[in-house]
């Protein structure tokens, strides 16, 4: 079985999809207290998000191109998030 983060990290990759989403959006689903579930910070970590700001809209974040790499590769592994399950 996969890192339970590693899913999760999958996860919020393909929740945020192609097109970036608000920051407050984002933080708001998948920021978590607990440290033993550390998604957000690690897909930072990770380099797999990336934050960008937009004149008069305010905060986005988006896959980056290495988050678009590191999907396409667990797809091939073998590795399915839950989400692409549903």
């Amino acid at each position: 079985m996969a890192d339970p983060v590693e899913a999760l990290v999958l996860d919020l990759l393909e929740w945020i999809g192609p097109v970036p989403r608000p920051y407050g959006e984002v933080l708001e689903a998948w920021r978590t207290s607990c440290p033993r579930l550390p998604v957000w910070e690690e897909a930072n970590a990770l380099g797999l998000i990336a934050r960008e700001h937009r004149a008069g809209e305010g905060a986005f974040v988006a896959v980056s191109a290495a988050g678009r790499t590191y999907l396409a590769q667990r797809r091939r592994s073998g590795l399915v998030s839950a989400v692409e399950r549903r």
